[in-house]
C-alpha cells in the first residue's frame, strides 16, 4: 500500500510541474520562417499563432499562390519547431519515467 500511496503523490507531484511547464511554455514564442526568412510566424508554446509577418517584397498580386505557399511552409516550421521545444522540455520534467515520446 505505501507504494500505491507514493506513486500517486508522486503522479500528483507530476502532474501540477506538468500545468506548471504547461502555463510557462504559453508564453514562449518561436518563429517559424520560409521564403529565406521574408514570410515569418511567430508562435507560443501552446501552439497559437500570435504573429505574421509578410516582407512587402513578396506581397504581388499575381502570385497570391506562391504568398499563400510560403505562408503555410512557415506556419508548419513555427508548428514543428514548438513540438520540438514542447517535447524537450517535458522530456526535462519527465525524464527517465519511460513515457511514450509525443505524449504531450
Amino acid at each position: 500500500m505505501k507504494n500505491i500511496a507514493g506513486m500517486l503523490q508522486k503522479a500528483q507531484a507530476l502532474q501540477a510541474k506538468m500545468s506548471e511547464m504547461q502555463a510557462e511554455l504559453k508564453t514562449r514564442e518561436i518563429v517559424g520562417s520560409s521564403g529565406q526568412g521574408k514570410v515569418k510566424v511567430t508562435m507560443n508554446g501552446a501552439q497559437d499563432v500570435v504573429k505574421i509577418s509578410i516582407d512587402p517584397e513578396v506581397v504581388n498580386p499575381d502570385e497570391a499562390d506562391l504568398l499563400e505557399d510560403l505562408v503555410l511552409a512557415a506556419f508548419n516550421d513555427a508548428r514543428a519547431k514548438v513540438t520540438r521545444m514542447v517535447e524537450e522540455e517535458m522530456g526535462k520534467l519527465t525524464g527517465g519515467m519511460g513515457l511514450p515520446k509525443g505524449l504531450f
